[in-house]
């Protein structure tokens, strides 16, 4: 028994990463669908509308009325999945990541010539996969689904006409269910067992940011979203095959998981070229290196089962990335702005500890969109990007759930669109 490692439990935290998101690692980017349409380069400068409470608090100085954004982001994930081998055989399977709507909600209003105040309702890190339960490497992952959601009241402070500072406390709350295949110690790939686990919690952090008009056409910004730790407070449920044999099948225990999604420093550069041409740039750096190893404690276990499952611990060993962009917008009238964007994003992942819930790589990413704004109070923005990863293969191995490998490339698309209204 001392053979069975039960990752289904584990899997509620590995399920966090995936190459699936528009962002690196398990992040989103979809919080701003002005942003989307240029490569969301320019996030912490630009602040053109109420989203800005997630890209710079500092950018709520510059919206002169009251304003109320709310948009959604759907993602289009391609799962392009080769070369697989694997000991106790099953579908190579693909797509396995369903079609996923990203809401998002914003509203800010000026106090006076100094102070503004706004919050935002937005979801900074999530996923869906599901390999279905023949998948040739489902001893290694299986079905996930996390998904974070994120509030966020925020206070911003105009010293003059050249700089100002934002601030917002964030309440962060995660869950997560995963569904999983273990192993038959005596004969895999027969009478295996199922297990199916979920947790939550809540937690706090915050942004900060500041805005700095360096000259008539130039605006920089900085931009911090600090880490959020989470407890999550965990059941298990083994049900059929190898459970049944050992009279535990349908039996729920608790289990606790501590996990980090990392702080991240975003710094950018708005200029305006003229009157129809603006530019923008930025870099984000994210503390991946957090991301070392995840532990999970399993509580309550029969004896039969505690020393196996008591304790299982799973090297990650991701690193710090960068991600950068550049874009534009043209100013075409006075209903229409265009924008277009390309960045490029660094994997976290490692070659020697990536697995199927994490078959992440470095990625490229173009974006589209527009702004449409038919009266004057009312502004419509739409955005598209694609992207996609460089070819990358996962090596897995165990004595008990055998040897997985398979070549992976993947790539995604985002349709995105809001609506700002201006009081």
């Amino acid at each position: 028994m001392k053979k069975i490692k039960l990752k289904a439990p584990m899997g509620l935290a590995v399920a966090f990463a995936t190459s699936h998101a528009l962002a690196s690692g398990f992040a989103l980017n979809e919080q701003s669908i002005s942003g989307m349409g240029s490569g969301f380069a320019g996030r912490s400068s630009s602040a053109e509308d109420a989203s800005t409470v997630f890209g710079n608090p500092a950018g709520m100085s510059r919206l002169k009325s009251e304003q109320v954004s709310l948009g959604a982001a759907t993602l289009f994930a391609k799962n392009d999945i080769s070369q697989t081998r694997s000991t106790f055989g099953g579908q190579e399977d693909g797509d396995v990541v369903p079609t996923t709507t990203v809401p998002m909600g914003y509203y800010v209003k000026p106090i006076d010539e100094h102070w503004a105040f706004g919050v935002g309702f937005y979801v900074p890190f999530g996923l869906i996969t599901d390999y279905g339960s023949d998948f040739a490497g489902r001893y290694y992952g299986n079905k996930s689904e996390v998904t974070t959601l994120t509030f966020q009241p925020t206070i911003s402070y105009a010293f003059n006409d050249r700089v100002s500072i934002g601030f917002g406390p964030t309440v962060n709350r995660i869950s997560g269910e995963i569904t999983g295949t273990v192993p038959n110690p005596l004969s895999p790939g027969r009478n295996d067992g199922k297990l199916k686990s979920n947790g939550d919690d809540t937690a706090l952090g915050f942004n900060a940011g500041i805005l700095v008009q360096a000259t008539d056409r130039t605006r920089v910004g900085l931009t911090y979203h600090s880490k959020v730790s989470y407890h999550l407070d965990a059941k298990t449920k083994v049900t059929n095959g190898i459970f049944s044999v050992l009279g535990v099948s349908g039996e729920s225990y608790d289990a606790s998981l501590d996990v980090d999604t990392p702080e991240s420093v975003d710094v950018s550069v708005t200029h305006q070229l003229d009157n129809d041409w603006t530019l923008y740039a930025g870099s984000t750096w994210t503390r991946w290196s957090r991301f070392k190893e995840l532990t999970i404690e399993n509580t309550g276990l029969p004896p039969l089962l505690s020393g196996a499952l008591g304790t299982i611990t799973e090297e990650q060993n991701w690193h710090d990335t960068w991600a950068h962009a550049i874009g534009t917008s043209y100013q075409l009238n006075n209903q229409w702005v265009l924008r277009a964007g390309f960045s490029v994003d660094q994997s976290p992942a490692n070659n020697t500890n990536r697995g199927p819930r994490i078959p992440t790589g470095d990625r490229k990413i173009i974006s589209f969109g527009a702004g449409w704004t038919p009266v004057d109070n009312v502004t419509i923005d739409v955005a598209y990007s694609y992207l996609w990863e460089e070819s990358v293969r996962v090596n897995q191995t165990s004595p008990a759930r055998g040897a997985y490998s398979a070549k992976y490339r993947n790539s995604a698309s985002g349709l995105g669109t809001s609506v700002s209204y201006r009081f």
